[in-house]
């Protein structure tokens, strides 16, 4: 099951951080012997390596980054892997769709640019430039200090954080995804949901992925697919699995847990009531595998 990245660390008391109403700073050394595990997060967040290596996968993407490296994550699943050669240690700063849509409506001088990027994209590089890293130095000693820092100087830094971002040509991919937000105080459930629906979630989570109560979720749920949710997931992990099937490193098991079915025996029934046949069975037939 996935792990709510942003409650964990809200909820944790051991974490040095950082908190204001949409935004929160985090430093987090990794324990060594958790080599790969799932996360989602409804908040977006930038993470910093102050040393050590981790991979980053979401449904089409995947970045390894070491220390010095920066990634902006948009709110989603991720699946993570971490390597044992040095201890993990980040800083991570978690920022709301609605604080980066209020600091990019205040910046009236500011144009967006003509790059474009995928529409799926999740995963952001940032450029590391020496003002960014000292930000970073900056926000670090706050938090090694341990003292009750004033949530306005927070909130500056974490403005201050945006300007630095912004104003570095490097990161107008990135950037461009900040205007975005512009054009909707909802995030776009055809976003959220193809690209997040391999992923063993609630339908409570699902709605606080896409920024909505429960209720509104399953109503723009059937206007935008005219479906149900829970069908509309089920036939989606269906079609998902049947195509890592093509891939021969992948065992049932694999499969059944990467398309988000929480264990073989429902995956099996349900995709030999769509498909005729049992997963492996249709793979020998149609795959020769």
């Amino acid at each position: 099951m996935a792990l709510d990245v942003f409650q964990f660390f809200i909820d944790n008391p051991k974490y040095n951080k950082l908190v204001g109403n949409d935004f929160m700073f985090v430093e987090y050394k990794c324990p060594l012997e958790v080599e790969q595990f799932k996360l989602w997060t409804d908040t977006n967040f930038l993470t910093y390596v102050i040393s050590g290596k981790k991979d980053w996968t979401s449904l089409n993407e995947f970045k390894t980054i070491e220390q010095g490296d920066v990634l902006f994550l948009k709110k989603g699943v991720y699946n993570t892997k971490q390597y044992f050669d040095v201890d993990y240690c980040v800083l991570l700063f978690f920022i709301t769709d609605d604080f980066i849509r209020n600091f990019i409506k205040q910046q009236v001088g500011y144009k967006k640019t003509n790059l474009t990027y995928p529409a799926d994209k999740q995963i952001f590089s940032v450029d590391p430039d020496p003002s960014l890293k000292s930000l970073f130095l900056t926000i670090f000693n706050y938090l090694q200090k341990g003292e009750e820092i004033p949530r306005e100087l927070v909130e500056m830094k974490f403005k201050e954080l945006l300007y630095t971002i912004i104003l570095n040509p490097a990161n107008n991919e990135l950037v461009n995804h900040f205007h975005s937000l512009q054009n909707s105080f909802k995030t776009s459930l055809n976003e959220i949901m193809l690209q997040n629906f391999h992923c063993d979630l609630s339908l409570n989570e699902y709605a606080r992925l896409s920024g909505r109560s429960l209720s509104s979720f399953k109503r723009d749920f059937k206007q935008s697919f005219n479906e149900t949710p829970h069908k509309w997931i089920v036939n989606k992990r269906l079609n998902y699995a049947k195509s890592l099937l093509r891939n021969p490193e992948l065992n049932i098991n694999d499969i059944c847990f990467e398309a988000g079915f929480k264990n073989t025996s429902h995956f099996n029934n349900s995709f030999k009531e769509k498909f005729q046949l049992p997963p492996n069975q249709f793979r020998k037939t149609h795959y020769n595998l």
